[in-house]
């Protein structure tokens, strides 16, 4: 969506095949959230991960709106990660309902606590960055969840 590219385009085929020999993670914006564009959607970044299944990529937005089938994606592919910004702040929850976090998905996003890193889009925000971490904190999954989020996972995946 921010690139206004199609990540299945084959001219980049070998773009991330260099990505996935480095080890280098890549955030890529392709949930249709907070607003769609013509190459958002998780069948577009599924075309990629089936091509290269261990691209570390991480899915801003836990995916949004298309929460489960990012999830899904992240169940298959070992090396997908999903970025929490925006995720649970007023932003999403009144302001853009519709791209609200479903409810029923908590105990999958739990099950997937090592692979949900912090993120924040800070300073490009319409919100404080406070904020995030409270809307986080509100979840109720607990300061182990939160501690792997705001530190661990992004620690490991970076090998710091």
């Amino acid at each position: 969506m921010v690139g206004a590219y199609d990540p299945a385009d084959e001219l980049l085929t070998p773009v991330w095949g260099q990505l996935v020999e480095a080890g280098v993670p890549v955030v890529v914006h392709c949930g249709s959230g907070p607003t769609p564009g013509p190459f958002t959607g998780p069948e577009r970044f599924a075309a990629v991960l089936a091509r290269h299944p261990r691209l570390t990529a991480i899915i801003a937005h836990l995916g949004a709106p298309e929460y489960g089938e990012f999830f899904d994606l992240a169940g298959r592919y070992r090396n997908v990660h999903l970025d929490t910004t925006m995720t649970f702040t007023d932003f999403f929850t009144r302001i853009r309902p519709d791209r609200a976090f479903p409810p029923g998905e908590l105990s999958r996003l739990a099950g997937l606590a090592d692979r949900i890193l912090l993120g924040t889009d800070f300073p490009n925000i319409p919100y404080p960055y406070l904020h995030q971490l409270e809307a986080l904190e509100a979840t109720g999954l607990g300061r182990p969840w939160l501690r792997a989020v705001c530190h661990d996972n992004a620690a490991r995946l970076l090998s710091l």
